[in-house]
């Protein structure tokens, strides 16, 4: 079953064993909101179960950006606000062919269908929307002031490099850090789209940036998250593009 534990008071992540991508879930008055749940079906399945258990309802839903394992939804979810920028709404609408063929062929239908079906807007909770074009296009970080804790999305990751996805805007992302620069700084908890929960938001954002600065001054970087899976990869990807 995939494990809900507590984070924060009235915070739970659930981390999945494809990429280490994470859940949230905010609960307020016996209330759920259910950001990026992710990601395999039988794990959407075990998520339903543990909120079950827990007694909690889904009453709305939040989608950090608009990438195919960020969207996802299950039925038993409810068919409840599903709520995202506008600028993610927007392309999870104009790219949804592209975004249904990279969960591969054998993802259930029903599961298909509610895939990206998120509205531009903002969640009743008492969370602040950090919107900025680090990652991609639209990208959201949810901020909880009452608890500081920052749900960043795929940013501030401990097991991944910074990664200016499309457009591969650098500066953009560059730009996002100094956004979430004041947020990192008052965090207790971050939580990132995709590795480990930790109370270090700054020493990651200064990581991310040096990262960059390196790569940008001299072509080349000592991150130790290179090491990582995947991330060889994206560490020739950033130096060709900034070649």
């Amino acid at each position: 079953m995939l494990a809900l534990h507590e984070v924060a008071p009235g915070v739970l992540v659930a981390t999945s064993r494809v990429m280490q991508t994470t859940s949230t879930v905010v609960v307020e008055a016996g209330r759920a909101l259910l950001i990026d749940p992710a990601w395999m079906p039988d794990e959407l399945d075990a998520l339903v179960a543990s909120l079950r258990e827990r007694g909690l309802t889904v009453a709305e839903g939040f989608a950090t950006h608009a990438h195919h394992d960020h969207l996802l939804w299950h039925p038993e979810f409810g068919s409840v606000p599903r709520w995202a920028s506008a600028r993610t709404a927007e392309l999870a609408r104009l790219e949804r062919d592209a975004l249904v063929a990279a969960l591969g062929a054998g993802f259930p239908a029903e599961l298909v269908e509610l895939m990206g079906r998120v509205d531009a807007g903002s969640p009743t909770f008492d969370v602040e929307l950090v919107v900025h074009d680090g990652h991609a296009p639209g990208h959201t970080a949810v901020w909880l002031p009452e608890l500081r804790v920052l749900v960043a999305g795929d940013m501030l990751s401990d097991v991944e490099l910074p990664l200016p996805f499309w457009p591969d805007d650098v500066p953009a992302y560059e730009r996002a850090l100094d956004v979430l620069e004041p947020y990192a700084r008052s965090a207790r908890v971050v939580i990132p789209g995709h590795g480990n929960v930790g109370t270090d938001a700054l020493a990651r954002l200064e990581a991310d940036r040096r990262y960059l600065a390196d790569m940008r001054r001299v072509g080349e970087s000592t991150d130790p998250r290179r090491a990582n899976p995947g991330m060889a990869q994206e560490y020739e990807r950033l130096r060709e593009l900034l070649a």
